[in-house]
């Protein structure tokens, strides 16, 4: 999904993986925070561990006002995160702290549910470690992810207003812009004197973006309003306030919009211009000092492997040969006479694979998807025992950053459900979302894919707070792409053309593995991997190019898809083979779910303990 620009710990890995995380409780802007829990002698081992994580969850959301706001708590509801140079040596310096502090613990005298907790706290913090060699190697900014467009989609789906003082709180974050963005900015420049720049062509997308956002009154003369603006306007519009106390706080934004949102993005823009300049010539990280070793560590972030990419590239390879091959099987049964790659054609071009690019079609898009979501909803109980409790919607990404967002996304559903989670489809492009892979990524996104798995992860009960938020994006995206599968399993995909779809989908994730390991470690140009994806794909050259900028933006992340995907499926192969007849597809699903998201390796201990307390009952 939800990231570079925050601060490391685990309430930062929580949200490097999450479009937006889930609010627990909303409290009052003046909330009292409560008193961190602290460990003493007379405590047992047992107590001292949770008592560990609780006070340390509560020292990060502390210090992530945005989190907060994501978890609906509004202790900090005028600030931004803290993105300075200071603040991440501390950041890094607590790691450290943290790290002796779990020494100390005595595992010997912990359940297993807590010695699972401890493993995967300390390798957030290891993982954390081994990422700050490279702290100015990410880039702090690209066109996908990054300040210009992530304050507009923040405070249009997470600040919420429903009082005067959030209103104010509102604008308060408008004045403090400014000062997020002069943070933001000498990050840019610490990594200009690093010598690491995303590519020329991508500063001119997030020029584009940058101005959108501040294009529209009261930026301008216009009769349009602003995106923020236009959102300020329906918050106000809806509180129980006079006539009076609105034209105020309208007033306060407007100044707030005009002084402060305004010269920080006039700035930003500078800089993008700046940087623009000096970027070195080429697409992957290859052209950046030491990017092997980068690419190697990216590798290792988002597959939780040791995967090499020759390795990487080989095993996509692969995969993409053995869908071909069962791509071919749906030619047959659909009559279809001619080659593979004028069957992609064909599924690329006729017009009965999409809906009118008006808002009548945006609209039944949209309708169909819930559809396919509400009848997979009634299948779950035969192959779930743990169901998600929080509601989900389909929503449209919003107009400001349709033209630059992923395809389609999840963002979290609120634990204490004041928001559902929500399958955004980007339908700025129809040619890019096909009829026939509707179904296949209304599974991914939805259910039985990305809300059952987010949903169920906070929703779990017995577990520390920071494991519910936690990120291994090979279990997460892993188990999106498992879930496609799983529908067919399921009985789903009976049109012969959505099979084929659910393989398209696949099969992109398996072309995934090929044009991130070419265009990181291979030297492939952005070009030649858009070429690979037209050749081998039946997705559009306008779907493959942007999926080729994301994956020159984001280094490594999607790898973990079908990585993920494939250990899932081995270890459930593996639990079929053993177990034969005794085989519970609720339980095995339990297993994978019910502790929240963890590295492909700890999983396939947690499937093969499953698999010997299955063999013994």
């Amino acid at each position: 999904m939800k990231a570079p620009l925050l601060s490391l710990s685990p309430i930062a890995i929580a949200m490097l993986g999450l479009m937006a995380c889930s609010p627990a409780s909303e409290t009052s802007q003046t909330a009292k925070q409560p008193a961190p829990a602290i460990e003493t002698e007379t405590q047992t081992d047992s107590a001292r561990v949770n008592a560990f994580f609780e006070r340390t969850f509560e020292e990060d959301l502390k210090s992530s006002p945005m989190f907060q706001s994501y978890l609906g708590i509004k202790w900090d509801y005028d600030k931004w995160n803290d993105v300075s140079e200071e603040q991440k040596e501390k950041n890094i310096a607590k790691a450290k702290n943290r790290l002796e502090t779990i020494e100390s613990f005595d595992t010997t005298k912990l359940n297993e549910q807590e010695k699972l907790s401890l493993r995967l706290y300390k390798l957030g913090i290891e993982r954390d470690l081994a990422n700050d060699e490279f702290r100015h190697h990410s880039y702090v900014v690209h066109q996908f992810r990054a300040a210009h467009t992530q304050v507009p989609s923040f405070l249009i789906n997470i600040h919420s207003v429903k009082s005067k003082e959030d209103a104010q709180a509102y604008i308060s974050r408008l004045d403090n812009v400014s000062e997020y963005f002069k943070q933001v900015i000498s990050q840019m420049k610490l990594r200009e004197q690093a010598g690491v720049f995303p590519p020329a062509w991508a500063y001119d997308q997030m020029i584009a973006a940058s101005q959108n956002v501040v294009t529209g009154a009261p930026f301008d003369t216009s009769d349009t309003p602003s995106t923020i603006w236009e959102d300020f306007n329906a918050k106000v519009d809806n509180l129980e306030l006079d006539d009076v106390e609105k034209t105020t706080l309208l007033g306060e934004a407007k100044a707030a919009l005009v002084t402060s949102v305004m010269p920080a993005y006039k700035d930003f823009i500078q800089e993008l211009e700046h940087q623009k300049t000096i970027t070195p010539e080429g697409d992957g990280v290859w052209r950046l000092p030491d990017g092997d070793k980068w690419y190697q560590n990216r590798l290792n972030w988002f597959t939780t492997t040791d995967l090499t990419a020759d390795e990487v590239h080989q095993i996509g390879l692969e995969n993409v040969e053995r869908i071909h091959t069962a791509m071919r099987d749906i030619m047959k049964k659909v009559e279809f006479e001619g080659t593979l790659q004028e069957f992609f054609v064909f599924m690329r071009e006729d017009e009965q694979f999409y809906l009118p690019a008006t808002e009548a079609g945006r609209q039944q898009y949209l309708d169909d998807a819930t559809k396919a979501i509400d009848d997979m909803r009634e299948a779950l109980p035969d192959y779930f025992g743990i169901l998600p409790k929080a509601p989900m919607v389909v929503k449209r990404v919003e107009a400001f950053r349709e033209q630059s967002a992923g395809k389609a996304f999840y963002q979290s559903p609120a634990q204490d459900g004041s928001r559902p989670g929500t399958y955004y489809a980007n339908l700025y492009d129809m040619s890019a979302m096909p009829t026939y892979q509707l179904e296949a990524l209304a599974y991914h996104e939805g259910i039985p894919g990305h809300h059952m798995q987010r949903a169920i992860a906070q929703e779990l009960e017995g577990v520390p707070q920071f494991q519910k938020f936690l990120s291994f994006t090979a279990y997460t995206e892993g188990w999106g792409l498992y879930s496609e599968e799983l529908a067919k399993d399921m009985g789903f995909y009976q049109d012969p053309y959505s099979d084929f779809g659910r393989l398209a989908m696949e099969l992109w994730r398996a072309c995934r593995l090929v044009v991130d390991t070419g265009i990181h470690a291979k030297k492939w140009s952005r070009e030649e991997a858009v070429t690979y994806l037209v050749e081998n794909t039946p997705n559009p050259q306008y779907d493959a190019q942007k999926a080729i900028e994301r994956y020159i933006a984001m280094p490594g992340q999607a790898t973990a898809y079908m990585i993920g995907k494939l250990k899932i499926m081995e270890l459930r192969e593996k639990a079929m083979t053993e177990l034969g007849d005794n085989f519970d597809w609720a339980g095995f699903h339990d297993e994978v779910l019910k502790h929240g998201p963890v590295p492909l390796s700890i999983l396939e201990e947690n499937i093969n303990n499953w698999i010997a307390s299955k063999k013994v009952s």
